[in-house]
């Protein structure tokens, strides 16, 4: 047997034993695709275990996550803190080892994957991030940026239609650094795939502009070794690896079935595989000697000094490109933030402007765009209607990766879990749009940001009925409902310019979780506020308007309906009722208030409260109770002007005065 079989061999026993002892889990992806890891992360992936961050290390993704195995193999194999119990609590409560891999739980885990197709898009923004990041800072003579990324995915990644959208646009973007490994097993859980997908990958991947490295048996190591060289040696295209493999490599009576994709062996098969592949070791036991060639500790630290001397000569040469580079790969904003932005929002309040917030959103990307290098927009193929462009937009291009937006074409789903991938990376602010409505394509890459906890600014417009003719098809109503249910997502819905912009702020620095910026078509009266005001819309609902005295009424409202609440408000006091107005753009902030200030804003005493919102009105009693009312939707909308839908569904003036007042 040869040393490098017996390097693989220990990822198999490993994964093996792990999910028998979980009994559960999926062993036969990380027994197939042992070969090509040993490969990989022995001879060309470079990294430090001692430094997970290190921030010119390649970047490597299981798109597969299911085979979760393999990569807690890895790390503990070659000297991340991850040790040999925490592979013994594979799948366990509060383990390092989750089913699936997930970013934070372990160093070395570049992102959350499990839902297919989303790890291999994830890997194109990082490849993105790194083309633009050396497009920026690198020059003659100084490469401080010069990493590849590697994704492994299998043939359920190839399915899912994710994975169309980020390919296609990878190899638009000549990512040269990307090299994906398609473990082509011909099996996924249902049995063999040549029933249900029989694409030609390869050709579909050259049809995407990519170079294809066909039919590389996935169990010989020279083979897979001058398919790696062959595709770090092409560097204006990514690369797809087809990898020829069998799923559960060695398994006796269970390789290259269904069998093993997603249960335990079991005992007796295991035992069978150990004889099989000549492993002459227990549960969880490696020798000492397979620990030292795996070790890559010392290799990845030399590494890094290497690295850090090219650094420290780029920092005598570019003093001020250096100490930039630094503060945005960790994630620092300029030392002056703070006092100019506070200065833009002030000088908004002191020059009102009634127009569509969606503008307002553009306009303050031109004003905070200037500040931050590290901005990185983009939109699906509605960037002159979300308003994402501003003066300083530079697209992004194959041939000139220095821009700082990127056109994702109509790709939802794919922009967003790209995004997901350059906010990981690291180096920039990433924001992407669309229709509110579309961000149903896009929920499941949004709903991972909030699992990972990334920082990914979705700018959603067109945000309500008041879309108007284009009909209920593109009109969102229960969208805003599902993000601000969303743990960790924090959900803005702005009613005029300064709002619009107090939440561009807070999105850009929310760095530890994604924001929804919902803006809309129509224009919007600017509302009139003091300081304090202006200070408390952070707190995502304040005081806009009230009274003298305790209020008997409180009306709360979101984005259009906040004059609209205005409005019924004035016609209220004139009818003798104690009336205060509450805009409220950001639930997800207000409840991260303490209980006086909820208090001060919403007493508990006031039991008669109107919300007004052209969404689903269901979410809101959480904030008016079972005593209140709620002027929202209950219904799809329809195809009109938008003046007349708003009148059809109720948000008017008079029927809020009339909802307010049968409350007594």
């Amino acid at each position: 047997m040869s040393s490098q079989k017996r390097l693989a061999n220990a990822i198999r026993a490993l994964s093996m034993d792990g999910v028998q002892q979980a009994n559960s889990g999926h062993p036969g992806a990380p027994m197939g695709m042992a070969d090509i890891a040993e490969v990989l992360w022995r001879s060309h992936l470079n990294h430090n275990p001692q430094n997970p961050n290190w921030a010119d290390r390649d970047r490597f993704v299981l798109s597969n996550g299911h085979g979760s195995m393999l990569i807690y193999s890895l790390l503990h194999l070659t000297g991340y803190d991850l040790s040999i119990d925490d592979l013994k609590n594979f799948r366990q409560l509060h383990s390092k080892t989750p089913g699936h891999p997930e970013y934070g739980y372990a160093p070395g885990i570049e992102t959350t994957t499990g839902p297919l197709g989303q790890g291999i898009t994830n890997a194109v923004g990082m490849a993105i991030a790194e083309k633009a990041l050396a497009a920026q800072f690198n020059r003659d003579q100084h490469t401080i940026v010069d990493h590849h990324t590697y994704a492994f995915l299998g043939d359920g990644c190839l399915m899912e239609g994710i994975s169309h959208e980020a390919c296609s646009l990878a190899g638009t973007l000549g990512l040269g650094k990307l090299i994906a490994f398609w473990d082509d097993n011909g099996i996924s859980i249902d049995g063999h795939v040549d029933g249900w997908f029989s694409d030609d990958t390869a050709k579909r991947f050259e049809a995407y502009g990519w170079h294809v490295i066909p039919a590389v048996d996935g169990h010989d190591s020279a083979a897979i070794e001058a398919a790696i060289e062959a595709a770090k040696a092409e560097t204006s295209r990514p690369t797809l690896i087809c990898t020829k493999t069998v799923i559960g490599f060695g398994s006796p009576n269970k390789s290259g079935s269904h069998d093993c994709h997603g249960a335990p062996l079991g005992a007796d098969e295991i035992k069978a595989t150990r004889e099989q592949l000549g492993w002459e070791y227990g549960p969880f036991e490696i020798p000492a000697d397979i620990y030292a060639q795996w070790d890559a500790k010392e290799s990845g630290a030399a590494k890094e000094a290497a690295w850090n001397d090219k650094f420290a000569a780029y920092q005598a040469a570019y003093p001020e490109l250096a100490a930039e580079f630094k503060r945005r790969v960790n994630g620092e904003l300029p030392a002056d933030w703070e006092t100019q932005t506070n200065q833009i929002i002030a000088e908004l309040q002191a020059n009102p402007a009634t127009i569509a917030s969606r503008k307002a959103s553009q306009n303050t990307l031109e004003a905070f765009g200037k500040l931050l290098p590290e901005f990185m927009g983009g939109s699906a193929d509605l960037a002159p209607s979300n308003l994402t462009m501003w003066s300083g937009s530079k697209s992004l291009t194959a041939e000139d990766a220095s821009g700082n937006y990127i056109h994702y074409g109509v790709r939802e789903f794919g922009m967003t879990a790209i995004i997901n991938g350059i906010a990981l990376h690291g180096g920039f602010i990433p924001y992407g749009a669309t229709f509110l409505m579309f961000m149903e394509y896009a929920r499941n890459a949004m709903r991972m940001a909030a699992l990972m906890k990334v920082q990914n600014i979705q700018v959603y417009t067109h945000d309500s009925i008041g879309l108007g003719e284009d009909g209920p098809t593109h009109q969102p109503v229960e969208q805003m409902a599902t993000l601000r249910l969303t743990p960790n997502m924090s959900t803005w819905r702005p009613c005029d310019q300064v709002e619009s912009a107090v939440a561009w702020k807070l999105a850009i620095e929310r760095k530890d979780a994604p924001t929804a910026l919902i803006f809309s078509r129509q224009n919007l009266a600017q509302q009139e506020r003091d300081a304090t005001q202006v200070a408390n819309i952070a707190k995502g609902g304040y005081i806009l308007k009230d009274c003298q005295g305790t209020p008997d009424l409180i009306l709360i409202a979101t984005g259009s309906e906040v004059d609209l609440a205005v409005q019924a408000a004035a016609e209220l006091t004139a009818k003798g009722k104690q009336v205060r107005v509450v805009s409220m753009p950001s639930t997800d902030a207000f409840d991260r208030q303490d209980a006086a200030y909820r208090e001060a804003v919403l007493p508990a005493a006031v039991t008669a409260r109107v919300a007004i919102e052209a969404g689903i009105a269901d979410y809101w009693y959480k904030y008016v109770g079972l005593n209140g009312r709620i002027v929202g939707m209950t219904s799809f909308g329809e195809s009109a002007p938008a003046g007349e839908l708003f009148k059809l569904f109720g948000f008017t003036v008079e029927n809020v005065v009339e909802v307010a007042l049968s409350l007594g």
